[in-house]
């Protein structure tokens, strides 16, 4: 007389269903990417022929040329789409600053460049139009600061690791490297888009190298004897222009947002 088992014994899944499962996701998972990616295009497009985040899901669907109900199955709108792009320009951003920055000999020389781009992008320029920027990203900070926080986590993570590399390395002083790296950043963004300060009868604009003393004066910390200002290379803006608004602060959330 055989014993029956207590519980059914589980069956292990062949080997074979897994691969294909697996290649089966694998491939539907590049299909959706490329039609994120053509509706991401599209709308590129119709900001760059326009000069204006002003158009509708239906113009992008058409630029696309997919359906709107593909549209819908990957944004929830016209917003998110928007965002997406948001995003998208901050995270090239700052892969950009990370790779020219890297040319820095120490923590503080990097963060001096990482200022000087990050002023440079930040910096109106007379005929340049980036609505992204000017338009929906003055809006998203009204109405969904968080959103705002998110898409700045990239910058801020690298500017986090410069401040703690330099405070590592002894030539910063701070408790808070985050909340410091936040601060850094508002600063060269705001001071960017900021009008020329009055001096006299005439306006000064602030230079992107008196917004590096100002922040090395905070990063020496109080009672500090003043030594010689890092000299940095000359760099290049990278082409996508950072809007001035807020970076996140130290507890801000940790996981960014996507659109996809």
């Amino acid at each position: 007389m055989s014993a029956v088992p207590a519980e059914p014994v589980e069956t292990p899944e062949p080997a074979w269903r897994q691969r294909a499962v697996e290649r089966s996701t694998r491939a539907a998972k590049l299909r959706a990417e490329q039609r994120v990616q053509r509706f991401l295009d599209a709308a590129q497009e119709l900001i760059a022929d326009k000069g204006t985040t002003d158009f509708t899901v239906q113009e992008v669907v058409e630029r696309s040329r997919q359906s709107l109900r593909s549209f819908y199955q990957h944004f929830d709108g016209k917003h998110e789409l928007l965002l997406a792009l948001f995003e998208d320009a901050l995270s090239t951003s700052a892969a950009e600053i990370r790779e020219k920055a890297a040319a820095g000999r120490d923590p503080l020389e990097r963060l001096k460049i990482a200022v000087d781009l990050l002023y440079g992008s930040s910096t109106p320029r007379k005929g340049q139009q980036s609505p992204l920027f000017t338009d929906f990203a003055i809006q998203l900070l009204v109405t969904h600061p968080d959103q705002v926080a998110t898409a700045h986590l990239p910058l801020l993570a690298y500017f986090t690791e410069l401040v703690e590399e330099a405070v590592e390395a002894g030539q910063a002083v701070t408790a808070k490297p985050r909340r410091t790296a936040s601060l850094i950043m508002q600063t060269a963004m705001f001071t960017a888009q900021a009008p020329a300060a009055p001096v006299g009868a005439h306006p000064s604009p602030i230079t992107a190298e008196e917004v590096w003393a100002f922040c090395l004066g905070g990063l020496r910390g109080p009672g500090t004897a003043e030594g010689p200002a890092v000299t940095a290379p000359a760099t290049t803006a990278p082409a996508t222009t950072a809007p001035a608004t807020t970076a996140p602060a130290e507890d801000a959330p940790a996981t960014k947002a996507t659109a996809t």
